[in-house]
């Protein structure tokens, strides 16, 4: 009987709420008390266990999913191949996804389905790392600073040679990434391209989506958690991921990382929260309220000059989360990041979740990570630019994270400072050049792009 009346008064509660929203929405300016109660509350989330799943960790943490009437279960996967099929086939409502991979199957290259993400998880957090072995014989080729220590950002015409010398041994140079749409995958491509290392083509059409044709160094897929053990087995010579795995290697004493993603790309996009779009349609309250729980998280991230991420550092620990030890976490999570052992430097955007406009899901970034499956043959003809454009405005939703934010502001829970001006925003950055080899990319014109690249398929291009 308890029970029954605790229900009845659960119910009569959120009539009255729902009755005031109304009151609310026809009077007031946009606030959360007009989105509606969430038509879905309980929710189950999953994720990889890197750094940059935190603004998950923290929305629960922090009771912002609670305070927006969700009830969140958070799932690790056991791998990204995993993750994404719960989300298609219902078994999660949502997760921090490769940025790639709601554009991947949304165009239908490796599974089918129509993903969608209105909220960008963070900026850069990605690292490359060689075997002790491997860095030993790069050190020659790379150039000194004053100090004596190597000089950043280092190009991969360093590790050309070794590559070279493997090759001549008869022994295929091989790296591991995390996924063929990856952004690891595509970074290490980029870096190893731009250094003059062909890292090979995909060609679906053909049946051979090994990514390896034509390749000098052989990439492949390996777990992110599992990164380092391979190394060390000797089964990879190197490696591209997330943290906390590179500096897992450099305290372990078997690997050393020689360049971040921000030396790569300076402030690239990394993960998103995908859904499919069917969930998105179904239950747009919801879908708008767990938008603004991950923006609050974001920005409780970087807040203060990121004054809080030692406790973030102490909750990423935890086993249902990372479950690395804190003091490897912290190297890289609260603005320092450990190349060779003892060789600690400043990188204070190593992680950002918040500033620089991380969140919003610009349209520019999806047509970046399409150029380059098209550069390496995971789209295996040419696009006209219209086609980027169309794709990335079905996955990419500005508009719903456009929504969540002004609630937000309108409820004074954040500025308006901090996010674009959603009047004049087009969802596309200025053309950017912070890139290691210094191509510009305009996202706005993707076939450009494309063919502005030595290493790689051109317009006309077919394997």
């Amino acid at each position: 009987m308890e029970r029954m009346m605790e229900a009845i008064h659960v119910f009569m509660v959120r009539v009255v709420c729902g009755a005031a929203a109304l009151t609310v929405a026809l009077t007031a300016p946009v606030a959360a008390a007009e989105l509606g109660w969430p038509e879905k509350e309980e929710l189950t989330f999953g994720f990889i266990k890197l750094t940059d799943m935190a603004p998950i960790a923290i929305a629960y943490e922090k009771g912002y999913f609670e305070d927006e009437g969700l009830y969140v279960t958070i799932e690790a996967q056991a791998n990204w191949k995993v993750l994404l099929d719960g989300v298609i086939d219902g078994r999660l409502d949502g997760a921090h996804m490769l940025a790639g991979q709601p554009l991947a199957a949304t165009i239908g290259f490796g599974t089918q389905a129509h993903i969608i993400t209105p909220f960008s998880m963070d900026l850069n957090g990605n690292g490359i790392t060689v075997s002790n072995a491997v860095w030993d014989a790069m050190k020659p080729h790379v150039p000194k600073q004053a100090d004596g220590r190597p000089a950043h950002p280092i190009s991969a015409s360093a590790l050309k040679p070794v590559i070279d010398q493997y090759r001549a041994e008869g022994k295929p140079f091989n790296m591991g990434m995390v996924f063929p749409v990856s952004t690891h995958n595509y970074e290490l491509r980029y870096w190893l391209a731009a250094g003059g290392v062909h890292p090979g083509f995909y060609a679906p059409h053909k049946g051979d989506i090994s990514g390896q044709l034509e390749a000098e160094a052989l990439l492949s897929v390996t777990p992110p958690p599992q990164m380092p053990a391979t190394l060390e087995a000797g089964t990879i010579y190197g490696y591209c991921v997330g943290e906390p795995w590179n500096q897992q290697a450099v305290f372990k004493g078997i690997g050393v990382p020689v360049i971040t993603d921000y030396e790569i790309w300076k402030n690239n996009p990394e993960k998103v929260f995908g859904i499919t779009a069917e969930f998105a349609e179904k239950y747009p309250n919801t879908t708008i309220r767990l938008t603004r729980a991950l923006i609050r998280a974001a920005m409780w991230l970087d807040a203060n000059a990121n004054a809080n991420r030692p406790e973030a550092v102490q909750i990423l620990s935890q086993s249902q989360y990372v479950g690395a030890d804190a003091e490897v976490i912290a190297n890289s999570m609260t603005g320092t990041f450990e190349y060779e052992k003892g060789d600690r430097r400043e990188v204070p955007d190593f992680n950002v979740f918040f500033r620089y406009f991380a969140t919003y899901p610009y349209y520019s970034d999806a047509v970046w990570y399409l150029t380059q499956m098209r550069r390496w043959g995971q789209i295996d003809a040419d696009q006209p630019d219209s086609w980027y454009r169309e794709v990335a405005e079905k996955v990419y939703r500005p508009d719903l994270y456009a929504v969540a934010a002004k609630s937000l502001v309108a409820e004074g829970l954040a500025d308006a400072a901090d996010f674009p001006d959603f009047s004049t925003e087009d969802g596309y950055r200025a053309p950017q050049s912070e890139f290691i080899d210094g191509i510009e990319y305009d996202g706005t014109r993707p076939n450009a792009y494309i063919d502005s690249f030595p290493i790689g398929l051109k317009t006309g291009d077919r394997l």
